[in-house]
């Protein structure tokens, strides 16, 4: 899923982006007293406890509402064809910025639209991007595309990769949540594996029809879906 989020706002000192999802976002709720005194604390107990990237599933949810990522990934018999899917994406409990963009690869996205958006003064679709401003407490918006995502293997089974999904703020990573469902609307896929593998922390249910994973961590997270082929599809 070829989608980054970058922030655009004073004393954003990183903007970081790849597949699917990357955040560099300001804290939400922080001053500009509390944002100094950040630039300005190098206590070792800070450094200490900040995540510097490696990836922690967390069993319990952080007391605060943090960004969510939601994605619904609806696969056909056309996707098997073309790669092609359409996708809904979701953005909630955005940090409170000034602006921000969230970014897909040109070649990897078409037919990019808004479906909604609450507590953001202003988004519009540009390109192969969607610019905000003015971003309120609660903020979340909505999104419908068409997203190149569904890859062949050589062995003949087929995959869709997601991510790195990231929330970053200065030298550090925060807790983020990511919900991502694969509805399969075809009878020519059936799920092989998925990598990471269930555990606490990173909660996959799968069906005939859906694969879904719903995960709360810190650092960088990406994902592998992979499936195997079943007959031939019409056409």
């Amino acid at each position: 899923m070829a989608c980054s989020f970058r922030t655009l706002a004073r004393l954003l000192g990183v903007a970081v982006s790849g597949l699917g999802l990357s955040l560099a976002a300001l804290a939400q709720d922080m001053s500009q007293q509390e944002l100094e005194d950040w630039f300005n604390d190098d206590t070792s107990a800070r450094i200490a406890a900040v995540n510097t990237g490696e990836l922690v599933f967390l069993a319990t949810p952080p007391a605060k509402p943090v960004h969510h990522h939601h994605n619904i990934l609806t696969v056909d018999d056309r996707t098997l064809a073309s790669g092609w899917a359409e996708l809904r994406q979701c953005h909630g409990n955005l940090d409170r910025v000034f602006a921000t963009q969230i970014v897909f690869r040109p070649e990897r996205v078409r037919n990019l639209v808004i479906l909604s958006r609450e507590g953001i003064g202003q988004a519009w679709v540009e390109g192969a991007t969607v610019q905000l401003r003015d971003i309120g407490p609660n903020a979340r918006i909505c999104l419908r595309l068409q997203s190149q995502v569904l890859m062949p293997n050589a062995d003949g089974t087929y995959h869709v990769n997601s991510g790195p999904f990231m929330r970053r703020f200065l030298d550090g990573y925060y807790p983020m949540h990511v919900t991502m469902e694969v509805r399969l609307r075809t009878r020519h896929l059936r799920f092989l594996d998925i990598t990471p593998a269930s555990q606490q922390g990173f909660q996959v249910r799968v069906t005939a029809h859906q694969v879904r994973f719903d995960t709360w961590f810190e650092g960088r997270l990406q994902t592998l879906i992979r499936f195997t082929r079943v007959g031939t599809p019409p056409g």
